[in-house]
């Protein structure tokens, strides 16, 4: 009954120092990730043949540097407001 495509976007905050946040942004296709970035790794990475193909073109492209600046965007920025939960 059609498709299902799902982004998921995390932060994984392993203490408080703020350089111990990583972020994760993953991409689904039918319940099967098929490319993620990952800011310690610092690029795409791809688990299918589609998603090789996306990575490989996402990391010589505009779109790695705009996953680049979400570490500070959005997990350093939320950061308080989770150690204050």
């Amino acid at each position: 009954d059609g498709y299902f495509y799902q982004v998921v976007r995390q932060c994984r905050y392993s203490s408080k120092d703020l350089q111990g946040i990583e972020f994760i942004d993953s991409y689904v296709f039918n319940k099967a990730e098929y490319v993620r970035f990952n800011s310690t790794v610092g690029k795409y990475v791809g688990y299918t043949e589609y998603g090789v193909k996306n990575a490989e073109a996402w990391n010589k492209g505009p779109e790695l540097a705009g996953e680049l600046g979400e570490l500070e965007r959005y997990c350093k920025h939320n950061a308080p407001i989770y150690y204050s939960a």
